[in-house]
C-alpha cells in the first residue's frame, strides 16, 4: 500500500467536504480550516487549509499525526 498524499495543490479538489473553523476564530479571516473527506483517495485523512485562500493548497494529515501536532502545540 502506498503512503497517503501529504498535500493537494488545490483544496477545491476535495469535493463535498464541509470546511470548519475554530469557534475562537475572528471575522478577520486569518485562521485555518479543517475538513474530513469521507470518500475517495483522501478518506480518513484530515485536510487543513488557509481560510484566506480557500482555493489554495491543503495539507493532509493522518489522524495520529494531527493528534501529535495538537498535543505538541498545547
Amino acid at each position: 500500500m502506498s503512503a497517503p498524499p501529504r498535500t493537494l495543490a488545490s483544496s477545491t479538489r476535495l469535493l463535498g467536504v464541509r470546511w470548519l473553523r475554530s469557534s475562537y476564530s475572528t471575522g478577520a479571516n486569518n485562521c485555518v480550516e479543517t475538513a474530513r473527506p469521507a470518500s475517495g483517495p483522501w478518506a480518513g485523512l484530515l485536510a487543513v487549509r488557509d481560510s484566506k485562500a480557500p482555493a489554495g493548497p491543503a495539507l493532509l494529515f493522518t489522524p495520529a499525526s494531527w493528534r501529535e501536532f495538537l498535543t505538541a502545540v498545547r
